[in-house]
């Protein structure tokens, strides 16, 4: 049978999702894991990749398995039990065999969190930075990226990906306190590293280096090269996934 599981974690310690040849990987914690109480060799596919130190509160993953005695909540507990502090549980659940992780959802949204004053409990998770931005600028440049469909400017130079086009459906800066902000951004699916350069680029608008007229030019140029700075992923999170 198929099953998926929702879980979330804390990126810091791994190399991304994927398995990775030199180094620890949250695919690889689950899949040992779920071997070892299943007592067989699983396999799990999730819903996409995030990379080193990205966080997620929400990710999804499916694998085919037989669960013998134990039902999806007592396979949830003992997963929870078994793995690493950083990687938590919240539902394991038996779904259609044509149901598929990563190629049957929908959307997925991502959030980057930044704060404009030193906060030693923010920095962990959101970026520090030190200088004026204008956000009602920034959110002015963010709303043309609903009015694109190929994003190559902001995919990592080298990437393996057969297309650049995506269907961005919101895109905003949202403010939580006097320094705090998020940037949320929601579409059918994403490219390698394109949320931080997404950031990375709007930032430049904020800060006046870039016009909202070159922030179009970027995106209509798709050179990764035109685009800002990839932005540090200790603040990113994957905060949503629909099917």
């Amino acid at each position: 049978m198929r099953y998926f599981v929702t879980f979330s974690y804390n990126g810091g310690r791994y190399h991304g999702w994927q398995i990775q040849p030199n180094g620890n990987s949250v695919q690889e914690e689950l899949q040992r894991a779920l071997s070892t109480l299943l007592r067989q060799e699983i396999a799990v596919t999730g819903a996409g990749r995030t990379d080193a130190g990205v966080h997620a509160r929400m990710m999804v993953a499916h694998f085919d398995a037989t669960l013998g005695d134990l039902s999806p909540e007592q396979l949830k507990y003992k997963l929870n039990r078994l793995l690493p502090w950083d990687i938590a549980v919240q539902k394991v659940e038996v779904v259609s065999d044509d149901l598929h992780a990563r190629f049957s959802a929908k959307s997925r949204m991502y959030r980057y969190y930044v704060h404009t004053a030193k906060d030693p409990f923010l920095r962990p998770y959101s970026c520090e930075l030190h200088y004026p931005l204008d956000f009602g600028r920034m959110n002015e440049a963010a709303r043309l990226l609903l009015d694109y469909e190929d994003f190559g400017a902001f995919c990592k130079s080298g990437a393996d990906v057969k297309t650049t086009l995506c269907d961005v459906t919101k895109a905003e800066w949202v403010q939580t306190s006097a320094n705090s902000w998020y940037f949320e951004i929601r579409a059918n699916r994403f490219l390698r590293n394109m949320v931080r350069a997404v950031v990375g680029t709007l930032i430049e608008v904020g800060r006046g280096r870039l016009s909202i007229e070159e922030f179009k030019k970027v995106i209509e140029g798709k050179q990764r090269s035109e685009a800002g700075e990839s932005m540090p992923a200790h603040a990113l999170f994957l905060e949503d996934i629909v099917y």
